[in-house]
């Protein structure tokens, strides 16, 4: 087997929430350069319209099509699935990257509709999209789902608690999905990035004070990239990762340890 071949992608169409900016597309552009047809997928269109046309002027045209959908719509994910087959005719490969995080600080003084939209989009409705490439993929007896997690997921914080509940709900999703869908050869894996540097963690790293005091203690001594985590996205969606379900695969400079 050549060292190409275990990441190859080629034949594979992969669906990308939130891959209009940041870690969604970089992990898109990664993926396409693999040989994947992707599907850019945001709330806005020009967006993902832009990202899919630079996708199809790198890599040829037809790899990327754009299919804007508000993860916290039921009926905008099922178009995204159904859009997805209708061009390009399965779905191998889910990456649940989209997520909310609508306050900063303590618990104590969040909103219940604050809490419940975190809730709802960064764990249900990655339930719901993965429900609905499911049975397509127990049909064929391969897939690859993938949930962006975070390393909040495993530890506590006075600013972004709800959202690390949240991230840590993603772990056990992963591990449950995993657990049930195993047998029908379905692989179901979290990435947990540290701190990178996208317009979503913006309010972590924009400040020179808050991102030395965030980057001082970790091993790398530094934030990371996008294009950082897509390689792990890369690694879950192939053969490369064939035998890895249920996990949590941490990309954080070595922040956790």
């Amino acid at each position: 087997m050549a060292t190409g071949s275990l990441f190859d992608l080629t034949g594979k169409v992969a669906i990308i929430t939130g891959s209009s900016r940041g870690i969604g597309k970089a992990i898109a552009e990664r993926m396409a350069q693999h040989g994947a047809k992707v599907v850019i997928s945001s709330r806005k269109a020009g967006p993902c319209e832009e990202v899919a046309a630079e996708i199809n002027t790198a890599q040829g045209a037809g790899t990327a099509i754009a299919v804007p959908a508000n993860i916290s719509s039921k009926d905008d994910l099922q178009r995204l699935v159904d859009e997805t087959r209708k061009a390009f005719g399965r779905v191998d490969v889910v990456v649940c990257n989209a997520a909310s995080n609508p306050y900063y600080g303590p618990m104590a003084g969040i909103e219940d509709d604050q809490f419940r939209k975190i809730l709802e989009n960064n764990v249900i409705a990655n339930h719901w999209l993965i429900s609905m490439v499911i049975p397509e993929m127990i049909e064929r007896k391969a897939g690859s789902v993938i949930i962006v997690s975070s390393i909040g997921g495993l530890r506590g914080s006075p600013i972004i608690g709800a959202y690390n509940v949240s991230k840590a709900a993603d772990f056990q999703l992963a591990r449950n999905l995993a657990h049930e869908y195993g047998p029908h050869g379905i692989r179901v894996n979290c990435i947990a990035p540290g701190l990178i540097k996208t317009d979503f963690a913006k309010a972590l790293w924009s400040n020179p004070e808050t991102l030395k005091r965030a980057t001082d203690p970790v091993p790398l001594r530094r934030i990371g990239e996008p294009d950082e985590i897509a390689g792990a996205a890369v690694y879950l969606a192939s053969d490369a990762g064939s035998f890895m379900t249920g996990q949590a695969l941490v990309v954080d400079g070595g922040a956790t340890i």
